[in-house]
């Protein structure tokens, strides 16, 4: 099939910045893009050729957007999988595939899935709602501490909970959840595994992750981690052996945790662009965005390698604002060499919305590290409030 400059169209469910930001290439390359979002002012709806208005939870509305295009994608999980496997069925390539959504989807699953594969994670336990969860702390069948994840829906940090004491299970909502034991780790990390329709595969090199001690959202992506190359190999050993048992077609981010014994435990993943990888729009020979595009056409995977040193800073929205978005101070940071920002063309901001992304590229990483401090400390996402 002729991809380029031609009729082929390719279907996006979601159309948030991740998609914005995978429509670059589509762009670069003239491929044809239908996008379906909820909101009107979806940051993807001024670089797609079609834009549709839409609930990704409708069969209909998806069903109907999947019967317009010739390859369909996410760039968000929560979507009508009823729907897609029924596309599927009748012939429409979709990537990643309904089978691999449903095992991400809900979180109990996944963790069986590392399970039944040998796949190193933490303990888990699955519960139907909170009352089970807290007869099982009654009976001695649980402890404190340990870590709470709704089951579906959890997304930039929310649906996940530190639970120390009884205290902390008051906020918690009712629902199918999942508990996990608390890893004691060094670093968090996260490798991308890029993986074709025809099987080719490559990773991109790990990263570290710095995150928000409140909010649990990712402050900050570095890469390479500084890690011995040791335990580097492991967790690409690691990532790879997650993407085979997954057999997906697209990208898979990884997320990792390295413990204070250097063992890789996998934490979860997202079975598309993911934060993990936005540094590789200019630290890398192909960004994640290029490689996802490759892998679902079954198109040869670019290079993986990163050129220099880089540095991802998440710009999100500070507490106390929320209404029309103001970003301050960013033309002091554009005034620094090798920062490049990038506004995702949300209008409204509220505390810890993802609003944009700062990369840092330099030949030395200590260097880099530095002038992310300063780009964190300077530049303020707030409203006219």
């Amino acid at each position: 099939m002729n991809y380029f400059s031609s009729d082929f169209r390719l279907g996006i469910l979601g159309g948030g910045q991740l998609g914005k930001m995978l429509l670059n290439d589509t762009r670069k390359f003239d491929i044809q893009t239908f996008v379906l979002d909820p909101s009107a002012d979806a940051p993807s709806r001024l670089g797609c050729n079609a834009f549709y208005q839409g609930s990704l939870l409708e069969y209909e509305t998806v069903y109907n957007f999947g019967k317009m295009v010739n390859v369909l994608t996410v760039e968000i999980e929560n979507v009508n999988l009823d729907a897609l496997e029924q596309l599927e069925a009748e012939g429409l390539p979709v990537y990643p595939s309904p089978k691999t959504l449903r095992l991400i989807q809900n979180k109990g699953k996944q963790k069986d899935f590392y399970v039944e594969h040998g796949i190193p994670t933490s303990a888990h336990e699955r519960f139907v709602g909170l009352e089970a969860l807290k007869e099982a702390l009654a009976n001695d069948q649980l402890n404190f501490p340990f870590v709470w994840k709704a089951a579906t829906g959890g997304y930039d940090g929310n649906g996940v909970k530190i639970c120390r004491s009884t205290l902390d299970l008051h906020e918690l909502p009712d629902g199918e959840c999942v508990v996990e034991a608390l890893v004691n780790f060094k670093n968090e990390l996260a490798v991308i595994v890029a993986r074709s329709v025809n099987g080719a595969v490559k990773t991109y090199p790990v990263v570290e992750m710095e995150f928000h001690p409140e909010a649990n959202q990712v402050e900050y992506v570095i890469c390479p981690a500084r890690i011995a190359e040791t335990v580097a190999q492991k967790a690409q050993e690691v990532a790879l052996k997650v993407s085979e048992a997954f057999q997906h077609v697209g990208l898979l981010a990884v997320e990792l945790f390295q413990t204070q014994d250097d063992e890789i435990l996998v934490n979860e993943v997202a079975p598309r662009p993911h934060n993990s990888g936005h540094y590789s729009i200019e630290a890398s020979y192909t960004s994640q965005f290029e490689n996802h595009l490759r892998a679902i056409l079954n198109l040869p995977l670019g290079n993986t390698d990163s050129k220099v040193a880089g540095i991802m800073v998440n710009l999100v929205g500070e507490e106390g604002y929320s209404g029309q978005v103001i970003y301050e101070n960013i033309d002091a940071i554009l005034a620094i060499d090798g920062v490049t920002p990038h506004i995702y063309g949300k209008r409204e901001t509220r505390p810890f919305r993802k609003m944009g992304h700062v990369t840092i590229v330099n030949e030395n990483m200590t260097e880099a590290r530095r002038i992310a401090e300063e780009v964190k400390h300077s530049i303020r996402v707030i409203s006219g409030q």
